[in-house]
Formats: C-alpha cells, sequence, structure tokens
C-alpha cells in the first residue's frame, strides 16, 4: 500500500525542546492528576487520613475549580477501585441522556460538522453547544458514592480543599488563556460564561511577572460551600437542586427535576480480562472497555518496540476504530475534547482510577448562572439522525471513549491508568499498558516515549520522535500524518499513570499537560 504521509511544515515546530515532567514514588499514597494544585488537594486529605477514595474525590471536586475547561460538576464518568483486599469494583456515573429528547430535537443543517464524532451538522451547532447540548449532570453521584463506600473522613472535610481554592479562583497564566480561546465562540453566546471567562469580551491573561492572578467562577465557590453543608444528594434533590432547575429552565435546557431526580452511580464488580498473564480491571462496556480487550487479544508478544511492533499496535487499533466506525456510523474524529483523569493509591493498599468530563472542551459551553456549574454537552455523544444505531432517544446511554483501569501485571505490580483526549484515549491507555506489561517500561519511561495514534478511520498518526525505520514503516500499513507531540494542539491522548510494586508507589502525570503533576503524601510518624 502506497499511503500518503503527511509530515511537520518543515521550519516550524510548535515546542522546539525536549521536555522532561517529573513523577514521584511514595509508600504512604500518591495522587496523579491533570492540575498540581488538585494533586495537592488530593494529597492532603491522605496526610489527614482520608483513603485513596477520599483524596480521589477531594481530587475530582478541585478540578472542577483548576481545570473547569475539562470536567467539574457539570460532567459525567467512570472508576474502578481496587479496596485493600484485593477486591475490585466498578464505579458507573456514566451519560444518560434526558427524558424530554428524542428524534426531534435536533435539525440537521444539511452540512457535515467538525465535531469530535463527524455527524451531520445540527442547526446552531445546538448538540455541541448551548442548552440542548446538556445531559444530567452524574459526576456528583458518583463522587458521593465513592465516598460513601469507600471514604472515611467527613464528607465537609473532603470537600474543603475544592471550596477554599474556588474563594480564591482558578489561575491565570498562559495555559488558561489558550484552553479558553479556543471556545471563546462558544462562551460568548452566553452570559454568564462570557461574564467569567470573557472578562471585556477576550480570553483573560495573567500578569506577565510577579505573582499570579486568578478568576473567579461565579456562584460556583458557593454551591460547593453549600454541598459540604447539606450532602452531595443536594445537587439532585432540596434547595440547591431547585436552584440548578431554575438555571436549567431558565436557559432552555431539557434536564428537568425528575431528570435529576433519576440521577444514579452504581458500584458493580469491575469486568475482569485476562491477558498475557495478566488481570486487567475495566469499566462498563458503555467506555472504550468494550474495544481494548480486541486490541489487546490481535498483539502477540513483542520481541521489542520496535517498527515490527508499532505496525501490529496501528493494525489491532486501526481494526478497532473501522469496527466501531461500523457500529456507531460515525466518520472521524474532529476537534479536541475535554477530560480528567486521575489516579489515587493510598498507604493501606486502596487504588482509584477515575474519569470525569465534560465531553467536549468547555463542555456546553454554558455556565448556569445561580449555581456556577458548567454544564457538559453529552448530547454531542448521540447521533442527531434519527433511526440510528446511536440517535437520540429518551434515557439512553451512549458509548463513551472513557477507559479508566487498574492491572495487575504478571510480575505483581498494580497499575493504575487511564487518559483524557476523546477517541486518542483507547490508543494512548493500550500504548501505555504494553509499554509496562510487555517492554517491561516504567511509568517515566513510557510517559516520555514517542508513541502513534490511531483514532480515526485508516489513519496513522505518528510522532515525529520515531525513528525512520518505524515511520516507513506504518506508511505501508495506513494513511501517515508525522506529528510534533505538543500540549497544542493535541496530537495525541494524554495518559496518567500509578504504578504500585513491593508497597512503593510511583506516579507519572501526563508530559504535555502544562498543570499536570504527582504528589506523594508526607509519611506518616
Amino acid at each position: 500500500m502506497n499511503a500518503a504521509v503527511q509530515f511537520t511544515p518543515a521550519g516550524h515546530l510548535t515546542q522546539n525542546w525536549d521536555l522532561r515532567k517529573p513523577g514521584v514514588t511514595g509508600g504512604d499514597g500518591v495522587v496523579v492528576a491533570q492540575s498540581l494544585e488538585a494533586a495537592s488537594a488530593g494529597c492532603g486529605i491522605l496526610s489527614d487520613g482520608g483513603t485513596a477514595a477520599d483524596a480521589a474525590v477531594a481530587t475530582a471536586l478541585a478540578l472542577a475549580v483548576c481545570e473547569p475547561w475539562n470536567s467539574g460538576l457539570g460532567g459525567v464518568g467512570y472508576g474502578v477501585v481496587r479496596a485493600p483486599d484485593g477486591s475490585t469494583a466498578s464505579l458507573d456515573f456514566g451519560p444518560v441522556s434526558p427524558r424530554r429528547a428524542g428524534p426531534g430535537t435536533f435539525n440537521l443543517a444539511g452540512e457535515q460538522s467538525g465535531d469530535i464524532f463527524g455527524w451531520p451538522r445540527v442547526v446552531d451547532d445546538a448538540n455541541v453547544q448551548g442548552p440542548l447540548s446538556m445531559l444530567a449532570p452524574t459526576s456528583l453521584a458518583g463522587l458521593g458514592l465513592l465516598h460513601e463506600r469507600y471514604g472515611r473522613l467527613p464528607w465537609a472535610d473532603v470537600v474543603a480543599p475544592a471550596i477554599a481554592l474556588a474563594r480564591r479562583g482558578m489561575a491565570r497564566d498562559w495555559f488558561s488563556t489558550v484552553k479558553i480561546a479556543q471556545m471563546a465562540h462558544y462562551l460568548r453566546r452566553h452570559p454568564e460564561s462570557a461574564a467569567i471567562y470573557l472578562p471585556d469580551g477576550l480570553p483573560p491573561v495573567g500578569a506577565e511577572q510577579g505573582n499570579p492572578t486568578f478568576l473567579r467562577q461565579g456562584a460556583l465557590a458557593d454551591t460547593l460551600a453549600r454541598l459540604a453543608d447539606d450532602g452531595w444528594r443536594s445537587l439532585y434533590e432540596g434547595p440547591l437542586a431547585q436552584l440548578l432547575l431554575e438555571d436549567l429552565e431558565e436557559v432552555g435546557a431539557l434536564i428537568d427535576a425528575q431528570d435529576l431526580r433519576h440521577v444514579e452511580a452504581r458500584l458493580s464488580p469491575a469486568t475482569l480480562h485476562n491477558w498475557q498473564g495478566h488481570r486487567l480491571f475495566l469499566p462498563p462496556s458503555e467506555t472504550a472497555a468494550e474495544q481494548l480487550p480486541t486490541v489487546l487479544d490481535l498483539l502477540s508478544m513483542p520481541g521489542a518496540r520496535d517498527a515490527d511492533w508499532f505496525a501490529a499496535l496501528a493494525t489491532a487499533l486501526l481494526s478497532a476504530v473501522a469496527q466501531r466506525r461500523n457500529e456507531a456510523d460515525t466518520t472521524n474524529t474532529g476537534p479536541e475534547t475535554c477530560t480528567s483523569h486521575l489516579n489515587v493509591c493510598d498507604g493501606e493498599g486502596m487504588v482509584i482510577s477515575l474519569t470525569n468530563t465534560l465531553l467536549g472542551l468547555m463542555g456546553s459551553a454554558v455556565v448556569l448562572p445561580r449555581t456556577g456549574i458548567l454544564m457538559n454537552n453529552g448530547m454531542m455523544w448521540f447521533d442527531p439522525r434519527p433511526g440510528r444505531s446511536n440517535s437520540v432517544a429518551p434515557g439512553r446511554r451512549p458509548v463513551s471513549n472513557m477507559l479508566p483501569m487498574i492491572a495487575e501485571l504478571a510480575d505483581g505490580r498494580i497499575i493504575a491508568l487511564g487518559a483524557s483526549g476523546g477517541r486518542r484515549i483507547l490508543p494512548a491507555v493500550t500504548g501505555a499498558l504494553c509499554d509496562m506489561a510487555l517492554h517491561g517500561m516504567s511509568a517515566a519511561e513510557s510517559a516520555h516515549a514517542p508513541r502513534i495514534d490511531v483514532s480515526s478511520p485508516g489513519v496513522v498518526v505518528a510522532d515525529r520522535r520515531l525513528s525512520r525505520d518505524v515511520v516507513e514503516r506504518l506508511a505501508g500499513i495506513a494513511d501517515l500524518r508525522v506529528v510534533e507531540h505538543a500540549t497544542a494542539p493535541l496530537n495525541f491522548g494524554c495518559p496518567s499513570i500509578l504504578v504500585i510494586a513491593g508497597g512503593v508507589a510511583s506516579g507519572q502525570p501526563d508530559v504535555m499537560t502544562p498543570w499536570s503533576a504527582a504528589i506523594a503524601a508526607a509519611a506518616k510518624e
């Protein structure tokens, strides 16, 4: 096959440097997250005697403040838990469409869209942004259930770090400017969103020198304080729920009181997949966990991380993408998505792998004024055309790309792994898992190694750092795009890795996420 090869244009690289991201080790617990401040919040909870579940909840709530374009109270997600006794569970707080959604919810515009799934375009992009794009926010139900089942500290103590961060506000620097600017065209359509994220009509810019500045996110701090006092269920029933419903009605969302009352999270035995002597514990099949075993089972034991290996990996991923396209009637990947993944372990043997998302970058782009909640745009998961396998329907659960997992490797190591990046998640998680399980690499070695992505039919994206023989081999099996691994644009998924061996945990955050960090809990006396 003589496939096309697209190289990064000569003379321009977004990041002309050799970038390193530090990891950490610790015996009393480690938190890995896409924000250093959120990871620090979780580690503080561990140091105060909390479990990994307490720390995961604190970290996820802090991310609602520190990384609002990716996840938050308005999101949805999945997780996997490994208890100290070795038992595992899947945490399901996945997306569900509103009961008032149906075939007539969206009007087609008669052209192809540029969204991440390549559906036909909807008039006014109403399935991508705005009130009709929202699904009920299930994240808090998932975090609440996680805390109830596996937590130790009082709920209010676990919420407290997020409240403190929200009172201060999100840090303003070049990275926040980039992320907000990417979605300014949608944010400007919604008054509260524009007031918060586009002061004076422009993305906020941090100080060029001196002390950092911060951006307050409307009523978010007050909402977190209410949740600390009244409990997580208050978002779905009670005075806080009433504020949320008033917001939703005012902006014209489909979500109503019945949708909120029916929000639930579930804990069930994690799905076990045995693979080459390793035990993988996965979330429900509505995630990329349905594809991962198929991809892995197509891979034989490699001799090395060489051209043959990358060709086999690309071929397996291409097969998975083609199958998923046929099942869901999708055509391409489109622009950047948003998701937060975090991993936590404590000194008692509990391990958490948790993915939380708003789906699109900045979700629906709608901040609800009475609550300060930035809502998801989960309706984008559905095909807006009636009569398809994944069409809009009341109470329907779409298939998502999230893939939190925990693995028990044959050599005794325990791995918590996941990623952000939309359809790039499966290739990122698969690659990192194989690096450690098959190639014997450490978390740090995997995170810094060149990689490939296969998330569009018939296309392989290759890291420009790969050797020429690898690139030439990949060019023989698919259309090949050779790109740089950069912060922006996002060409690869962003894996977050936690490895436990001999009672010592090693955490490695994504290298290209500027704010990401792994933090080790202070040793207990």
